[in-house]
């Protein structure tokens, strides 16, 4: 139950910590997630959740790489294939051997074999964290793809590496033959163990569909336990690195998808979606874990009287500058290397902003924490791992170190890098709302007497998809459209109003209608009135309004309620007629036609609505809706056909949206069946 309760919590602070940062988009999730971990660990001291290496790896780390794996664009990753195996085994043998002289250097306490441990272990990089930064920030793509490959590997040979040196410090043996020639089998028989278990799963779903077995939900169920299976034999039973395995693995699995996905569509569909659901719990679920167990990591050095908090976080920080270092020199050199040794001049000549963005990036995470977790506590004399709470301490400080200077100084390198300020997230906003509006243009077209109610019901639907958009992201452009629309609006109210106050004075409305009336206008107008020179005028027409109002007072008389509402709804849909005729006059002589027929449009769907009132639920209605959707699906493919062939978005962005649509067109067609 206590563990029940324990995923729960979780779950609750990962929905929480992503509304979090929602609201405050310069700070990463991953930041915000630790921030939560820690204060469930503060707050629920007897709630304890060891995070034992081996299962970490397995549950966290096989699925999240495997699909890292399946995604991994295969030409940037050969393209990059130099610079990716430079960084995920020579620097971090770099960063072992160097980062481990310094840590022993500068804390003499720790042994020279523990020092390259936890250098060893500082060694992988951790992308999820930048990449939750890149999402608002421009990063540039080779970058990105730099530390997301060099990520596929780096955790096999940092925990390798670790191992070793762990196994060193307890058992007071080292061979270095020994270790290179295990470290190139861990390597070697992973990447077959993989490959080769790849290939069964996948034979074996064949066979199963030969054997008419097609349920698509039993398959991707299949897909997603696959990087479990391929971690566990690997890693049980052939004694190889099941990271590699499951690296391969989603790379086998990709190939295969490409020439299978549209025999196998609605598979593919679906377990993408299982898959998105799965990588964005764990993901969150990564970070949250690591803030839980920094308390409990850093208590026992915090209450040692001999250390100085002062100290060890100068320690930290100091080790954390090294890390860096190292990368920053090894992306330097290997930068100037490509440089001079490409001789078709593809490469970008190096430069110190370049090489910074590369070095921030390589942001330490979780991998660290289960692995520096995974430390024995005594050694083969019977004594205790030697300084194992400060290597704890300096491990989760140098982890949030990294995670800070990425989130601080990322965004002022990024910015002025001569790259346009929109980022894709940004296009793909603003190609939506484009296609949402030529939906709309072909709902009126499609519109008839017959339909007109679910025509309507679904241009509200896309009209508040768009104001969805809009508060995503405000484009400069709309502001004048805006201002347009809300002065239009504006002129069709008053002329709502001068029809009821003519009512009014001609006797044909009692004071008491008039009043409901005046006061539903002044909510309507009130809401338009966005700027300063619209709420002045605003607030003195109410003021002159409310003292008519006290004049004619005491001839105010009583009706029934029934015909009141009567009453009410008739002078409604006239006044709305009188707006649409003022509009319509206005339209011949104005030089803003466009924008006066969407206000005259918007009048006409409320005089469909108050002629033809509707149920709660009409089943004709919903079926007319399902019809109309649709057939607008063609005009929206057309749409994106369009945007792209004009240059407005490239070839990966037009899939996105093309994936957008169809979602839409499945939802629509999707029936539920036992």
């Amino acid at each position: 139950m206590d563990l029940l309760i324990t995923i729960i919590l979780l779950l609750l602070c990962l929905l929480i910590s992503n509304i979090i940062s929602h609201y405050l988009p310069s700070i990463p999730t991953a930041l915000t997630q630790i921030a939560f971990g820690v204060v469930m660990a503060l707050l629920f001291s007897e709630m304890e959740f060891e995070l034992e290496a081996e299962w970490f790896l397995l549950l966290f780390v096989a699925p999240l790489l495997y699909n890292d794996g399946r995604h991994f664009p295969r030409e940037d990753l050969w393209k990059m294939r130099a610079s990716i195996l430079g960084n995920a085994i020579i620097l971090v043998l770099l960063t072992t051997i160097i980062g481990g002289y310094f840590i022993h250097w500068l804390i003499p306490s720790i042994p020279l074999a523990a020092a390259f441990a936890l250098a060893a272990i500082l060694s992988p990089t951790d992308p999820v964290a930048v990449n939750g930064i890149a999402k608002r920030i421009h990063i540039p793509t080779s970058v990105l793809n730099l530390v997301r490959g060099e990520s596929l590997i780096n955790d096999a040979s940092g925990l390798v590496a670790f191992n070793y040196a762990v196994a060193a410090v307890v058992t007071g043996y080292f061979s270095i033959a020994e270790a290179i020639t295990d470290f190139a089998y861990t390597f070697f028989i992973g990447a077959v163990a993989g490959l080769a278990l790849s290939l069964l799963i996948v034979m074996f779903r064949f066979l199963l569909r030969k054997q008419g077995i097609h349920d698509v939900t039993f398959h991707s169920l299949l897909q997603v336990l696959t990087p479990f299976l391929i971690f566990i034999v690997a890693e049980e039973m052939l004694h190889a690195s099941g990271v590699i395995a499951v690296v391969v693995g989603g790379i086998i699995h990709s190939l295969v998808s490409e020439r299978t996905e549209t025999l196998l569509a609605e598979e593919q569909v679906l377990t993408e979606n299982i898959w998105s659901i799965v990588i964005f719990i764990l993901n969150g679920i990564v970070f949250l874990l690591l803030g839980l167990n920094i308390p409990s990591s850093i208590v026992d050095t915090v209450e040692d009287p001999s250390l100085s908090n002062w100290l060890i976080i100068g320690y930290v920080l100091l080790i954390g500058a090294v890390i860096l270092g190292i990368r920053f020199f090894w992306s330097y050199l290997f930068s100037i290397y490509e440089y001079k040794t490409d001789k078709a001049k593809t490469s970008e000549k190096p430069s110190i902003k370049h090489i910074l963005l590369v070095s921030l990036t390589g942001v330490r995470g979780a991998v660290t924490m289960a692995g520096v977790l995974s430390i024995p506590f005594v050694i083969h004399t019977g004594q205790g791992f030697p300084e194992r709470s400060l290597i704890l301490f300096l491990a989760a400080g140098v982890i949030l170190f990294t995670l800070l200077a990425a989130t601080i100084f990322l965004p002022y390198l990024s910015k002025n890098s001569g790259m346009p300020e929109i980022n894709d997230e940004d296009l793909l906003t603003s190609a939506k709302k484009k296609i949402m509006i030529a939906t709309i243009d072909k709902l009126y077209l499609e519109m008839n007497e017959e339909n007109s109610t679910a025509a309507y019901e679904l241009i509200d639907e896309y009209k508040r998809r768009i104001r969805q958009l809009n508060q995503v992201a405000r484009i400069e452009e709309e502001e004048p459209r805006l201002k347009a629309m809300t002065e239009i609006r504006l002129r069709a109210l008053k002329q709502e109003r001068n029809y009821v106050h003519q009512l009014l004075n001609e006797e044909k409305i009692t004071e008491e209608v008039f009043a409901i009336f005046e006061k539903s206008l002044d909510y309507r107008e009130e809401a338009l009135s966005t700027n300063m020179q619209a709420g002045t005028r605003f607030l003195f027409g109410k003021a002159i309004r409310s003292w008519k109002r006290f004049a004619r007072r005491q001839r105010r008389t009583k009706l029934d309620r029934r015909e009141q509402i009567r009453i009410g709804k008739e002078i409604q849909l006239n006044s709305i007629k009188s707006a649409i005729s003022y509009l319509e006059k206005w339209k011949e002589s104005s030089e803003e036609k466009q924008w006066i027929q969407v206000v005259i449009r918007e009048y006409q769907r409320l005089v469909d609505r108050w002629e033809k009132p509707s149920a709660s639920f009409n089943e004709k209605i919903q079926e007319q809706k399902e019809e109309l959707r649709l057939r607008i699906v063609d005009q929206q493919r057309a749409s994106i056909q369009q945007m792209y062939e004009k240059g407005e978005m490239n070839r990966e962005q037009a899939k996105d949206l093309r994936r957008f649509i169809n979602y839409i067109e499945s939802a629509t067609l999707y029936e539920y069946e036992e």
